[in-house]
């Protein structure tokens, strides 16, 4: 008879990225309904989704949460640096 096995943090993360990567899809797929443009509400969940999940990899696959403080800030403040960039590219006018 097998044992039971008890869910780890990692087996939690997997599970939130995935619900995570199916609400996005969910939500560009909305996009593509209204001829490929997502109201400023759903990009904004989209990319605070896309953070979300960077920083959960960023920390517990790549096993930073552990690290020294340094690579932590670097590798978070990248991906910040990175979301706000394409925030800013999206809530510019467009011609």
């Amino acid at each position: 008879m097998a044992a039971k096995m008890k869910p780890t943090r990692v087996d939690f993360i997997a599970i939130a990225l995935v619900l995570a990567t199916g609400l996005s899809w969910w939500l560009g797929e909305g996009a593509a309904l209204t001829q490929g443009h997502l109201g400023q509400a759903a990009t904004l969940a989209v990319l605070a989704l896309a953070a979300l999940k960077g920083a959960l990899i960023a920390l517990d696959y790549m096993e930073l949460r552990h690290a020294p403080a340094l690579w932590r800030r670097a590798v978070l403040g990248w991906l910040a640096v990175v979301i706000a960039l394409v925030l800013l590219a999206s809530l510019l006018p467009r011609p």
